[in-house]
């Protein structure tokens, strides 16, 4: 891969601190550029949008290349699929979620409608990538059903009312960025943004509640050197 930093005078080490703070924080691009200016870096809000819009899919790819390698390695044990309202310009789309049973975002796909075709094309889509899971739980959705019929999953397939907390929970820090965002101009930017953002928050998911502050420190010493190594 060619060096994606070749024409760019600012560092690479810059550029991934601005794009890694305003995907996986709840900023906006000014308060981007207001925190870059406390620590001596001078760019404007405009400088962080073409760096995120550039960057931010280059690292997304890089992150999900090596989690598809990593965890077609292991049997995958549970899959949780949820979608959930977003408005663009007043207009209400869907926005698809599937993660895994440690809340890893698989994928996330923005579509017009809720239907059996969009969710059969949605589980195609991550069984190809990752491979058939023991379960995967969804809501009461009539389209999961028909899908998992499609695909020859239906006696994997687990319906219940609390079971899908995972993948709504998943949904929470989607919803935190969004309301910074002060909602989507384009179904293209939601479709970027929610991507990128689902990779980048997968690689700083370090459970901090299910370890000790020893072992997170040293799992998130690890995500930032491999964050630093993105795209190098």
């Amino acid at each position: 891969m060619s060096n994606p930093f070749r024409y760019f005078n600012s560092s690479p080490e810059v550029i991934r601190l601005v794009v890694m703070m305003y995907v996986r924080y709840p900023l906006s691009l000014r308060n981007v550029e207001d925190l870059l200016a406390e620590r001596g870096i001078d760019i404007s809000h405009e400088t962080v949008r073409f760096w995120w819009n550039r960057f931010g899919p280059i690292f997304a790819a890089e992150i999900r290349k090596r989690r598809i390698v990593q965890m077609r390695a292991y049997p995958q044990w549970r899959w949780h699929v949820d979608e959930v309202f977003v408005k663009v310009n007043g207009k209400l789309f869907y926005l698809w979620r599937a993660v895994d049973h440690e809340g890893e975002v698989l994928d996330a796909v923005v579509t017009s409608k809720r239907d059996k075709a969009v969710a059969l094309k949605l589980l195609k889509r991550i069984l190809k990538k990752y491979g058939r899971p023991r379960k995967i739980v969804t809501d009461g959705l009539c389209s999961y059903s028909a899908a998992m019929k499609e695909v020859g999953a239906a006696d994997r397939h687990e319906v219940g009312r609390r079971l899908n907390n995972r993948a709504e929970n998943s949904h929470q820090p989607f919803r935190r960025r969004e309301r910074a965002m002060q909602r989507f101009r384009s179904l293209k930017t939601l479709q970027k943004f929610s991507s990128v953002h689902a990779q980048v928050h997968n690689q700083f998911n370090q459970e901090r509640h299910l370890v000790t502050r020893q072992i997170y420190n040293q799992r998130r010493s690890a995500a930032l050197a491999e964050w630093r190594a993105l795209a190098a």
